[in-house]
């Protein structure tokens, strides 16, 4: 287990891959870890690429310091490890909150980022109240009293059937991640608005959503790929929110294409 200190807290990350392959870093969702992005490593590390994922703060085996988070400190935590790793620019991918992270690092960090992938995410969440209500839940009842909804909104009903060892142990990263960092993480998102800096990213972008994600919807992915000059944004059929999970070899093969036209 591999970790690094960022003004006094605590990051977990791990690397695969060769030592001098080309870097892509791999940014967690909000109530998940390192471990979501299992099905991408083999492939990437296969094409040469070295593969850095971390547990975002207040999550997995990182640290949760009372929040609130904002994007932009979840972004310098990406960049404090770049630095820790004496990479000078890497390739980034993100779902969700960590596609949230990518946009900031592309706005504030461009020349950190050789190209970004922002999956399944948005630039700005209008539902405050749905947002207030789910974080007063996980106050009162912990992970528990919200695992069931994220499940159902994060696959499909027939991707939980089909891979349900998948989902399991999707519920299983859920119910460990520590409330005060699902809480501060979430008021992060909150208050985030990345429509307008999105429009200053030159890195080469692809967008990718899962076509029947009502969590961040391919309306939200459209409006990130139409702010980010030549974006791409392709939509994975028959994948929910988490379809980096549900629909591997379609997510994987579309975010090495990206790669490799932009290596």
């Amino acid at each position: 287990m591999s970790e690094l200190q960022v003004d006094g807290v605590r990051l977990h990350y791990e690397v695969d891959g060769p030592g001098d392959g080309t870097p892509i870093m791999l940014s967690n969702s909000l109530a998940s870890n390192y471990t979501m992005w299992d099905l991408q490593v083999e492939p990437l590390e296969m094409e040469g690429f070295r593969v850095v994922r971390y547990d975002s703060r207040g999550h997995g085996r990182s640290e949760a310091p009372e929040g609130p988070y904002s994007i932009e400190l979840l972004a310098d935590d990406a960049v404090a490890l770049m630095d820790h790793l004496e990479l000078d620019s890497v390739h980034f991918c993100g779902l969700s909150k960590g596609g949230m992270v990518g946009q900031m690092l592309g706005a504030r960090h461009p020349g950190r980022i050789r190209s970004l992938c922002i999956a399944d995410s948005a630039a700005f969440m209008p539902a405050k109240d749905v947002w207030e209500q789910r974080i007063a839940t996980v106050r009162e009842g912990g992970m528990q009293a919200v695992v069931d909804g994220t499940v159902d909104r994060w696959f499909t009903k027939p991707g939980q059937h089909r891979i349900p060892d998948e989902v399991e142990k999707v519920r299983g990263m859920i119910l460990s991640t520590p409330p005060a960092g699902f809480i501060a993480c979430g008021q992060a998102i909150m208050a985030m608005d990345l429509r307008q800096s999105n429009r200053t990213i030159a890195a080469p972008t692809l967008v990718i959503c899962g076509e029947e994600d009502t969590g961040t919807t391919p309306e939200q992915a459209r409006e990130i790929a139409d702010a980010i000059p030549g974006a791409v944004l392709e939509l994975i059929p028959h994948a929910a929110h988490f379809a980096n999970v549900e629909q591997p070899a379609a997510f994987t093969n579309a975010l090495l294409k990206h790669l490799l036209a932009n290596r």
